[in-house]
């Protein structure tokens, strides 16, 4: 709803990107009866953990506002009766924190197995309106065996927070929510990860906290404490994200003794995750297009733009056997200064410069007898039209020049264009007043 407003009106990037994260706290705020983790979750997910106090303030409010009217439909209870669990002291920490590096194994599987499924649905050969139907029918024999594993699951986590379900049936829960979720989605199927990964946190946490129960029955909570911590445990490792997390386990249930355990538990799971797998659920398809929003917003600029969009398409070759003479003209009528010398099956074999035929400008005798092959530089850095500006400024530096050629992806040698340093900067400075200016802007 953010992103159509802001389109609608035209306002700039910026403005419009606020939207977007003041609606995403709204809904999260209004279906969990959560406006703190919604807060947490459009700050720290959608503005990358941009704490200006303009854009804080507009999504605190959109979160408020959104929780006082679902409060007023729904009432104030929160989304689960959690019993009040008596955790354990100091002396149940390690578990904690040995709970936040099993569940990061967890999350990192459900991110693996996620992409792996939605790359399988992406190459398999059959029409993209046939993907959904077979995913559903996937799900569909899942959900005859175990059915807990259908829509959002809250009634098993119910049972999963009282410590009803054996640890058999946790593990296989577990398993196949992660399974389902992921045909769902990779298959084209609508649906979201949110919700799924409260189920698999819950299950997770139920799981270890029947295990670590039975083995150090004195030391350690009922699993059913375990369980609840993991909602917001898995969901910080999955989404990077501690602070929603924390705040949502907290407003979903309502018992502040289970604050310390999760932020003892996300934080050692977010730690974990992270090395075992740099990207989050969220950032995995960005990172693929070359997009690493961790970077910072210059970078992440950089990232998106594209060689083949901002090369010189327009641009003059000579042949290996043309003389200085001609290329001198060239140099002389023209605005180029780099020319990529070809041979005569037209694959670049060099490039020569103005600085190259400098030395026998005034020597007319010798740029009569001299060709471009011979005094051409043959060890050539290139860029393909796919690279982004970061590639691009990189090799810029390398040598301290000023073009380069832009050559195809799939053939090396055949030269499409040519990338000069002054239009990457040009470029870069056009897509900032582009993000931060519009007709709507205020």
């Amino acid at each position: 709803m953010g992103s159509i407003i802001g389109q609608w009106l035209g306002f700039s990037g910026k403005r419009t990107t606020l939207l977007i994260a003041s609606g995403s706290a709204g809904a999260i705020a209004a279906i969990f009866n959560a406006p703190i983790a919604g807060v947490m979750f459009a700050t720290e997910i959608v503005l990358l953990g941009n704490y200006e106090m303009m854009s804080f303030g507009s999504v605190v409010i959109s979160a408020g506002i959104a929780t006082a009217v679902s409060r007023a439909y729904y009432g104030p209870n929160p989304a689960f009766t959690v019993p009040l669990y008596d955790v354990g002291g100091i002396v149940e920490t390690p578990f904690y924190i040995f709970f936040g590096f099993f569940v990061s194994i967890v999350s990192v599987t459900f991110i693996k197995v996620f992409y792996k499924v939605k790359d399988f649905f992406g190459e398999l050969n059959v029409h993209r309106f046939l993907k959904p139907i077979i995913g559903a029918f996937i799900v569909g024999v899942i959900g005859i065996f175990f059915h807990q594993v259908m829509s959002d699951g809250y009634t098993f986590i119910m049972d999963a927070l009282n410590g009803n379900i054996t640890i058999s049936l946790l593990l296989i829960l577990m398993i196949f929510k992660i399974l389902a979720t992921s045909v769902t989605l990779g298959s084209g199927g609508a649906g979201g990860v949110f919700a799924p990964s409260l189920f698999i946190g819950a299950m997770a946490g139920a799981l270890y906290g029947t295990l670590v129960h039975w083995l150090f029955p004195h030391l350690t909570s009922v699993p059913g404490a375990y369980a609840t911590i993991g909602i917001g445990t898995f969901l910080a490792a999955a989404t990077h994200a501690p602070l929603t997390g924390i705040f949502l386990l907290f407003e979903m249930t309502g018992n502040y003794k289970l604050v310390l355990p999760i932020m003892f538990s996300s934080i050692s799971a977010i730690f974990m995750a992270s090395r075992l797998f740099k990207e989050s659920i969220d950032t995995v398809e960005l990172s693929r297009q070359g997009i690493d929003l961790s970077s910072g917003r210059e970078m992440s600029i950089l990232q998106q733009m594209r060689v083949q969009d901002i090369m010189n398409k327009t641009f003059t070759t000579v042949r290996e056997s043309d003389t200085l003479a001609k290329v001198s003209d060239l140099i002389i009528k023209g605005k180029e200064m780099y020319f990529p010398v070809i041979n005569a099956y037209g694959e670049m074999v060099g490039i020569i410069s103005m600085h190259d035929v400098k030395s026998v400008f005034t020597e007319e005798h010798v740029k009569k007898i001299v060709t471009a092959g011979e005094i051409a530089t043959e060890d050539v850095i290139v860029i393909r039209d796919i690279d982004n500006m970061i590639m691009a400024l990189e090799l810029f530096a390398l040598k301290d020049i000023d073009e380069i050629p832009v050559v195809d992806f799939f053939d090396t040698k055949h030269v499409v264009g040519m990338l000069r340093r002054g239009d990457v900067l040009t470029a870069y400075n056009k897509e900032v007043l582009k993000r931060n200016a519009g007709p709507g802007h205020f």
